[in-house]
């Protein structure tokens, strides 16, 4: 999806684009998302910033590719079971809507109103009509197509060609090589193997995730519904298993249950107790989902950085160089920010956001062994 938003806003500002995928188009990370675009689990800071900038882009694309995309900006609901967890809750809300989020507490009898099923006894929550989602691999085909790109895909990029000078010259592939003096590296979780070829460290580790899929229901669940402890486990740097409830319904009528945490490497085996943790979890929020059919589970890779933050923009190591990876499970919001973002560095033009903190040579050397 990075990739396809950075091919997009490229082609836009009037630049000759290739894309080469080792595999399908969407047949990653992208493929095994579940489309959120969210400002509700983000504290203030750089990452809010890209979220909201690129909340307002994809609103942008939606009038145009709405319907083809299922974007839905059916906004977000985070509740608390306990007053301890509402008082934290209400404190983010509180510093959210200060840096530019729209926030609407909301209160224990209120919850009905928004969902119906949810279950009693919580003891409040926050409403985030800025919360929306769309199909993450029609999304990103579509925004593809829209850029006009060449697209090559099932051509594995083998090395970053770099000339005496060190400066980019293109890449090598297992079907030759393409010539350019710009490389993005918008690989995702595979975007510390990119950088690699080139010379140059990144510590992106993968961190897996599974969803579980029910079979296809009326419209039950409005929002993006989940707990507010899930903000803490997405903050964490444990690599140990966390699961936090995650509920939402789709246009297609299946309802989605995350979310799962774990440093595993690329292990994809099934798991049975992650799955099992999943669906306790959304049975607690929503009750009638015990009698739901699951039909189906997956599992992907959310590209990991130690920071929490994505790597973008020029890698001041590698002349020609730039990096859009490291979204987390955040990489399909920030997809449009992103590579508007890198378009504008591409293009020369001074970037809408300060990139600092998204420096790619910010780690220290040790933190990528």
């Amino acid at each position: 999806m990075v990739g396809a938003a950075c091919a997009l806003y490229a082609a836009r500002a009037g630049l000759d684009v290739v894309v080469v995928d080792r595999g399908p188009v969407a047949g990653g990370t992208t493929g095994a998302g579940e489309g959120n675009l969210l400002v509700s689990d983000k504290e203030p800071g750089p990452e809010l910033e890209l979220a909201l900038l690129s909340g307002r882009l994809w609103t942008e694309l939606a009038q145009k590719h709405g319907p083809a995309l299922e974007y839905e900006p059916k906004g977000g609901l985070v509740v608390a079971a306990t007053s301890e967890s509402l008082t934290a809750l209400t404190a983010l809300a509180g510093s959210q809507r200060a840096a530019g989020v729209t926030t609407t507490p909301v209160a224990p009898d209120e919850l009905p109103d928004l969902e119906p099923y949810l279950a009693p006894g919580l003891a409040g929550g926050v409403l985030y009509p800025q919360d929306a989602q769309v199909m993450p691999t029609l999304a990103a085909a579509h925004l593809l197509r829209a850029s006009g790109a060449r697209v090559e895909t099932g051509r594995t990029v083998t090395e970053v060609l770099r000339g005496a000078d060190g400066a980019v010259r293109g890449v090598r592939t297992d079907r030759g090589d393409l010539y350019a003096p710009a490389v993005v590296n918008a690989a995702g979780t595979w975007g510390g193997e990119v950088a690699a070829l080139a010379g140059v460290r990144l510590p992106v580790l993968p961190r897996r995730g599974f969803v579980l899929v029910t079979e296809a229901l009326p419209r039950r669940v409005r929002h993006k519904v989940y707990a507010a402890d899930y903000v803490s486990d997405v903050a964490s740097d444990s690599a140990a298993l966390q699961t936090s409830p995650v509920v939402e319904g789709t246009a297609a009528g299946p309802v989605l249950i995350g979310a799962s945490r774990e440093r595993v490497g690329f292990d994809r085996s099934f798991s049975l107790p992650v799955v099992r943790a999943l669906a306790a979890g959304a049975t607690r929020l929503f009750p009638f989902l015990a009698q739901v059919r699951a039909m189906r589970t997956y599992l992907g890779f959310r590209p990991y950085l130690p920071d929490h933050l994505p790597a973008i923009g020029a890698d001041l190591r590698v002349p020609g160089l730039y990096h859009a990876c490291g979204h987390e499970g955040a990489g399909i919001g920030l997809a449009t920010g992103t590579g508007h973002l890198i378009a504008q560095l591409l293009h020369g033009t001074r970037p809408d956001l300060d990139l600092t903190p998204f420096r790619p040579d910010r780690f220290p050397e040790e933190a990528a062994a």
